[in-house]
């Protein structure tokens, strides 16, 4: 696999991947020395920085909202710790999508692999971070946001537990589904961020039993499985128990609890953004105008029955995932889709990627992608989901974990 990156130091400024919004890039000095002194870190433009508007993907509302008065606490938290923001970076608009394009402000270049989408909707933090444009990136992951891109664009990547890290100075997209997570291009890296990000686990957690989510592993397309195969024997063989599980059912199968995660979020999306789409009237791209005219149309009833199935569904899966459990599973279906891909082929995908990302979603627990397999020269991501509150010693083991993979030392070898 080709891991392409460009000499952050050589293109300071430029911005060769389309990956940071259009205007003067920002700079944020360090507030002091820490943890992660050296580092340059890109932002989501969906996170507050003071004095500037906070633009969320869309010009429309860039024009209609006002100035941040204040940082973002965790945009606070990584500058008193040393690092240097580099710029806020693009997103899908309102955070509503997987596929990483833009119809206002493009879509940024997925270096890793050429031609495809780099996923969404932490599109361009995902970019920056694969294109060596910055060490680390924050984004947001409310139904695959930060697992997808990390994924498609061969990095480490994690959304954290529902609620673990405050959400202040972010724009909400469905509330009980929205977390922050961050990019890396070494796991170590991103446990770094952990340690700054992340209050101490509540209890410690000696990973000893494996769950194979069989029916996640089922989804993927047969290259995509036959690629992630070898990572989770590698993976199993670290275990002193390993169980497959099917982890849709009782309910239907992940297909029906992925319509179920979809009309929870939607209804949510349009408490919290209804009443500014009816006043402003914002001109959407085609995909994102067509869902937010689907979600004012999602009924109270049938987000109250989805929600209720939630809760036995988390439930079962704190039932499965005791303290000392990881679940494996795919990142994501197969890698990034082509650019050039149809609506409909991208409809289709985007239904298999939310069967898989919406099994944390719903349960509100931490995932973290390694990208430990490629297919076809691209990268593709193995996941594993761990226990309530187990974030810390998810970024641990991952970072113990992925050194010994073939991948890992190319991550960061330059074209």
């Amino acid at each position: 696999m080709t891991h392409g990156r460009f000499d952050f130091g050589r293109t300071a400024g430029a911005d060769p991947l389309g990956a940071f919004v259009p205007g003067p890039r920002l700079t944020l000095e360090p507030k002091g020395v820490g943890p992660l002194a050296g580092l340059s870190f890109a932002i989501k433009d969906i996170f507050d920085t003071a004095g500037q508007v906070t633009g969320c993907g869309n010009p429309d509302w860039l024009r209609s909202h006002d100035p941040a008065k204040a940082h973002a606490p965790v945009v606070d938290l990584l500058l008193a710790a040393g690092a240097t923001a580099v710029g806020k970076t693009v997103t899908d608009e309102l955070a509503y999508s997987l596929n990483g394009q833009n119809a206002h402000y493009g879509t940024p270049t997925n270096s890793n692999a050429p031609g495809r989408i780099p996923g969404g909707s932490s599109s361009g933090s995902a970019a920056a971070v694969a294109g060596g444009l910055a060490d680390v990136a924050l984004g947001s992951d409310t139904g695959g946001s930060v697992r997808i891109p990390a994924s498609y664009c061969g990095l480490f990547g994690i959304r954290t537990t529902h609620g673990r890290i405050p959400l202040q100075g972010i724009m909400p997209l469905a509330p009980s589904f929205d977390t922050v997570g961050w990019f890396a291009r070494d796991a170590k890296t991103l446990a770094r961020l952990g340690g700054v990000l992340l209050d101490a686990d509540r209890e410690s957690h000696a990973f000893m039993r494996l769950l194979i989510a069989e029916d996640a592993v089922a989804l993927a397309e047969p290259e995509a499985a036959a690629a992630l195969a070898p990572e989770v024997e590698r993976l199993a063989r670290r275990f002193g128990q390993v169980e497959p599980v099917t982890v849709g059912e009782p309910g239907g199968g992940l297909g029906d609890w992925m319509l179920r995660f979809r009309t929870i979020q939607a209804h949510e999306i349009w408490q919290v953004h209804g009443t500014w789409i009816e006043r402003v009237k914002p001109a959407f791209g085609p995909e994102i105008g067509e869902r937010f005219d689907w979600v004012r149309t999602v009924e109270e009833q049938a987000a109250a029955s989805a929600a209720d199935a939630r809760e036995a569904f988390a439930a079962r899966l704190e039932t499965l995932l005791t303290p000392g459990t990881l679940m494996v599973l795919p990142s994501a279906p197969n890698i990034a889709p082509l650019t050039s891909s149809d609506a409909a082929a991208l409809r289709d995908h985007r239904s298999r990627v939310l069967s898989l990302t919406c099994i944390a979603g719903l349960a509100g627990l931490p995932q973290l992608s390694l990208p430990l397999a490629e297919v076809r020269g691209c990268p593709l991501g193995i996941s594993l989901i761990a226990p309530r509150e187990a974030d810390r010693a998810l970024l641990a083991f991952a970072a113990d974990f992925a050194p010994a993979s073939e991948i890992g030392d190319l991550i960061s070898r330059p074209i």
